[in-house]
C-alpha cells in the first residue's frame, strides 16, 4: 500500500497550488492527481471512514516506482482533528506549510470570495462580520470558508498541533513572498528537505501563481495599519518560534 511520503499544506491565497505544480516537475516526485478537488482524506470525516486502502488506491496507485510521493490539502493546517489522525497514521510523514503576510493574505482572501460571487459588502464590513459568519456557515462552504479573512493569519495557534504531534526537522514552514522573490531558492530548499535532488531551474516557466493570489492592491490605508497591528502580537510570537522573516516587516 503506497501512501505519502509529505503533504503540502497552507494558508489559502499563497501559493500552495505553484508549489504542487514545482514538485511535480521533478522526476522522482509522484504528486497526487488530480490536482483539484484536492484530497482532504483526513480533513472530511466520510471519506476518512473509507480507510488508509482508499486513500492509497484512490491517489497513489499510480505513484509506481517514485522515490517520493505527496498530496496538497490547503486546509489541513485549519484542522486539529487532521493533524491528530496524519500523526497517527502517517507518523513519518514530512509536511510543508506556506504562510503569507497576513494582511495581503487576507484581502486576496477577500478579493476570492467576492470573484467567485460569495462576498457583497466592503472588505470592512466583511472583517467586523467574519466572526458572526464563521458560526453560521453552510455545511456546503465548511471547508472554503470565504469569509474567515482574520483568522486565518493567525498562524502559530493553525501549525500548533501540528508542532506537538511531529518533529521540527519534518515540518518546513516556507513564506508566499519567497516564490516571488526568490523562487529557484526555494525550490532547492524544497527538494533538498524532501530528499531528492535540488532542481533549480524547474521554475522556469512554471507560470507561478494566478492573478488573484498575486494582486497588488490593498485594502485603505486606514484599515491595512489596522490589521498590521492586530497582527503584530501574533507575529511576534510566530517569529520567536520560526525566526524574524516571519515578522513581514517592510
Amino acid at each position: 500500500m503506497r501512501l505519502p511520503d509529505f503533504l503540502i499544506a497552507g494558508a489559502p491565497r499563497s501559493g500552495t497550488t505553484w508549489l504542487y505544480w514545482l514538485l511535480d516537475r521533478h522526476p522522482s516526485i509522484y504528486m497526487a492527481k488530480p490536482v483539484k478537488p484536492e484530497p482532504k482524506f483526513f480533513l472530511v470525516d466520510p471519506l476518512y471512514a473509507q480507510g488508509l486502502d482508499h486513500y492509497s488506491r484512490t491517489w497513489f496507485a499510480a505513484a509506481g516506482d517514485a522515490v517520493r510521493a505527496g498530496e496538497k490539502s490547503t486546509d489541513y493546517l485549519e484542522s486539529p482533528l487532521a493533524a491528530e489522525r496524519i500523526a497517527r497514521d502517517l507518523p513519518n510523514v514530512r509536511l510543508i506549510f506556506i504562510l503569507r503576510e497576513p494582511v495581503s493574505r487576507a484581502y486576496s482572501n477577500y478579493l476570492w470570495s467576492r470573484m467567485n460571487g460569495l462576498e457583497t459588502e466592503d472588505f470592512a464590513t466583511a472583517l467586523a462580520l467574519e466572526e458572526r459568519r464563521e458560526q453560521t456557515l453552510p455545511e456546503r462552504l465548511r471547508f472554503a470558508r470565504p469569509y474567515a479573512y482574520f483568522s486565518r493569519g493567525l498562524y502559530l495557534k493553525l501549525l500548533e498541533p501540528y508542532f506537538q504531534r511531529f518533529r521540527r526537522d519534518h515540518i518546513l514552514v516556507v513564506r508566499f513572498e519567497d516564490i516571488v522573490s526568490a523562487p529557484a531558492d526555494l525550490a532547492s530548499r524544497v527538494h533538498r528537505f524532501l530528499g531528492v535532488d535540488p532542481r533549480p531551474d524547474h521554475v522556469e516557466d512554471l507560470g507561478v501563481i494566478n492573478a488573484s493570489t498575486r494582486t497588488t492592491e490593498g485594502p485603505a490605508a486606514g484599515l491595512w495599519d489596522e490589521l498590521q497591528a492586530r497582527y503584530q502580537e501574533p507575529n511576534r510570537q510566530l517569529a520567536a518560534v520560526l525566526g524574524p522573516e516571519f515578522l513581514w516587516q517592510s
